[in-house]
């Protein structure tokens, strides 16, 4: 019985001990991140070095250019959205081919945004003109489509 009780004890402990270990491996990943939170979810951590989502764009700087009424391109993406996945390496180059400050922000980390902006799935890139939205595009549409947004709401500004 004794041996059964420390053997118990032991799986125990290894399993606390990888939860520690987990979470210190995370809070490290996190430390210094764009986001300024000190936990972010696995998905992001994976993104924090990939070239396609550098060009982050956080809440309150979002709310603070549209207050301003400045003009802005925002990406909404999600880390865990697999659509997301498959339109940021055709977005992102084809908005800097089109000279466009792509601002993106990761509905994962603030959700907040899901609310706040009226969205329903990601991704959906959305053009403000003087702090008013003008236009959309919704989903992982073709090049083309990309293309024909920004010609329409961006570029002809």
């Amino acid at each position: 019985m004794k041996k059964i009780i420390l053997f118990g004890s032991i799986v125990v402990l290894i399993f606390v001990a990888l939860i520690v270990v987990s979470n210190i491996n995370q809070s490290q990943k996190a430390a210094g991140n764009p986001y300024g939170k000190d936990r972010l979810d696995p998905a992001t951590v994976e993104l924090l070095d990939d070239p396609n989502y550098q060009n982050l764009i956080l809440p309150d700087e979002l709310e603070e250019k549209l207050a301003n009424e400045e003009s802005v391109t925002v990406y909404f993406y999600s880390s865990t959205c697999p659509y997301c996945k498959e339109a940021t390496p055709r977005l992102v180059p084809l908005a800097e081919e089109n000279g466009i400050n792509l601002l993106q922000y990761n509905l994962k980390e603030f959700e907040q945004g899901w609310n706040q902006y009226n969205l329903e799935s990601t991704p959906t890139v959305v053009h403000f003109e003087n702090g008013i939205e003008v236009g959309r595009i919704v989903s992982a549409v073709s090049n083309n489509e990309f293309q024909q947004f920004f010609d329409e709401y961006v570029v002809s500004e």
